[in-house]
């Protein structure tokens, strides 16, 4: 659906990014009469064009430089490791379908504003997170498959099993491997395939059971007349008369020519990552924004997560492969939420990244521990960390914790990148995201320990590195440009028709999976936006 040029370069409203922020204002602003125009890096993927698994490594990874096109991207900065998604369709092809809405205590950490007319902000977001819900299809996820009850059996071991809980997915639980017509909108929407519990959410859903955004909130903005260009990157923004103008190069092509497109408003919905590049882009390098607030870049969290897990003996172990990406978890704690993971049959990509499970708290001791752990037992390092039945044989372990870590992103040089200006992240308080939660230890020792396997870790434990699937923040909000880029609808302060949705406008660690949290605000931003030629109450006649 779409096409792969519009045919005019002139439009009401832009919309930079197709993930979950984005998604959500094409469609909102399309139905309000506006004619839009969204802008997405990557490409368009079809179910059948994903990979059938994650050693498919050009359709799997995002590396425009090398050529590779995939839905998954990776960021490196110092301490910290950014998993995002890249494609029509954003972090929704590669996310592990988990629709989470965070827990009244959410609401009271991190920056969530004061006196911008919301008293809580959760209560503010309830009616936005149960159009989200129903948008994308959230379903308790069924918890009867190997890994979940390792998870179970464990937490049981010690002492809070009941936690356990199944988790709502963005997942079509009908007839497995059966089409049906839509499901969620009367039949207006595409059809789907009931679930087979394959455990490919994360590489791709090649079998439409996973309701990406291409099936709900992209299809019919398109439906209802939105474009949608995909490989098409946002290099710089700035005003012209009537509005803005947004110069776009194609992200594959070394010697890109470049495409501009103007609109009265610009929505921007990179991304945390996108979002920033873009922005401080704009403000410190092209100076075609100069006026963005000196807030910009702060206030971003990570959900301090950590990936750990268990390899088990491949004789008469079940298959931890079954099952959709994320379905149950537990809480060991207040501030502690584990997810077991699992990707398909034959996906054993992540091995690379494993490692046994380290305890020491410096670079050079983490490396010594590995050394002298591969020195004792080569055979058993071999066994459980070789690539070879990875998927079939591990749980996986996503800890997240909701204690706040803040760090601050910039823009200048970076030798990582031959000396050419990009993001680079900056810890000011000093203190980096948790390489590896310590809350989340006892859970991959004790289900080794009870069913023979092996704990471990991940590489990046050993260099010191936090890995995070969901960085937030960056564009903090406030009462004006002094303390916040943008106000309590999104608008940016100092430019009139700009707006940041999506998990950039996140003021908070949410201490779960922010996907629906982030659907839901930027369905509020979007409520605010009078529809195409009416006038708001609050404006002046």
């Amino acid at each position: 659906m779409g096409k792969n040029r519009p045919e005019t370069r002139e439009f009401d409203v832009i919309v930079i990014g197709s993930g979950f922020g984005g998604s959500v204002a094409a469609l909102r602003l399309t139905e309000k009469g506006y004619s839009v125009l969204v802008l997405e890096a990557g490409r368009r993927f079809r179910d059948e064009d994903f990979p059938k698994t994650n050693w498919r490594l050009a359709r799997f990874f995002f590396l425009p430089r090398l050529g590779l096109r995939g839905i998954m991207r990776l960021d490196f900065f110092r301490g910290l490791m950014v998993l995002s998604g890249a494609g029509v369709g954003g972090g929704s092809l590669v996310y592990a379908n988990t629709l989470i809405e965070p827990d009244a205590a959410a609401f009271a950490n991190g920056t969530w504003p004061a006196g911008l007319g919301v008293r809580r902000w959760d209560q503010e977001l309830a009616r936005h997170y149960a159009v989200a819900r129903r948008m994308l299809g959230a379903a308790p996820a069924p918890v009867a498959n190997p890994a979940d009850q390792a998870l179970r059996a464990t937490a049981d071991r010690l002492g809070y099993g009941a936690t356990f809980h199944p988790v709502d997915v963005g997942v079509y639980f009908g007839t497995p491997g059966e089409p049906a017509k839509d499901p969620y909108f009367g039949g207006d929407g595409p059809e789907r395939k009931g679930c087979i519990q394959c455990g490919g959410c994360m590489v791709g859903c090649r079998h439409g059971a996973k309701n990406t955004l291409v099936k709900n909130y992209l299809y019919f903005a398109e439906k209802k007349g939105a474009a949608v260009v995909a490989e098409r990157e946002a290099r710089v923004v700035r005003p012209a008369a009537g509005g803005y103008e947004v110069e776009t190069v194609n992200p594959f092509l070394l010697a890109a020519k470049a495409e501009t497109y103007r609109a009265r408003q610009v929505v921007f919905a990179g991304g945390v990552l996108g979002t920033m590049k873009l922005l401080l882009r704009c403000r410190d390098e092209a100076k075609t924004l100069p006026a963005l607030s000196p807030a910009l870049g702060g206030e971003v969290r990570t959900n301090s997560e950590s990936i750990i897990g268990v390899r088990f003996s491949a004789r008469g172990r079940p298959d931890y492969s079954r099952g959709v990406a994320i379905a149950a978890a537990v809480n060991p704690d207040a501030a502690t939420k584990i997810e077991a993971v699992r990707y398909a049959k034959g996906s054993n990509a992540m091995a690379l990244l494993s490692m046994p499970l380290i305890k020491a708290k410096t670079t050079l001791g983490r490396l010594a521990e590995v050394a002298a752990y591969v020195a004792r037992h080569p055979v058993k390092f071999f066994r459980a960390f070789k690539p070879a039945g990875f998927a079939t044989d591990t749980v996986i372990l996503l800890v997240m914790q909701s204690l706040d870590s803040k760090l601050r992103l910039v823009w200048r040089r970076r030798w990582t990148s031959g000396f050419a200006k990009g993001l680079d992240a900056e810890y000011p308080g000093g203190g980096r995201p948790l390489a590896q939660a310590e809350a989340g230890a006892a859970q991959p020792e004790e289900m080794a320990a009870a069913h023979g396997g092996q704990a471990g870790g991940s590489i990046a434990d050993v260099l010191g590195m936090s890995v995070t699937a969901h960085v937030l923040g960056g564009c903090p909000m406030g009462a004006s440009a002094a303390d916040g880029v943008i106000d309590g609808e999104h608008r940016v302060f100092n430019y009139p028709g700009l707006y940041v949705v999506g998990g950039a406008a996140v003021p908070a660690n949410l201490g779960v999976n922010p996907s629906l949290t982030i659907t839901a605000m930027a369905e509020r931003a979007m409520s605010m936006i009078a529809a195409k030629g009416a006038r708001r109450e609050d404006e002046a006649a």
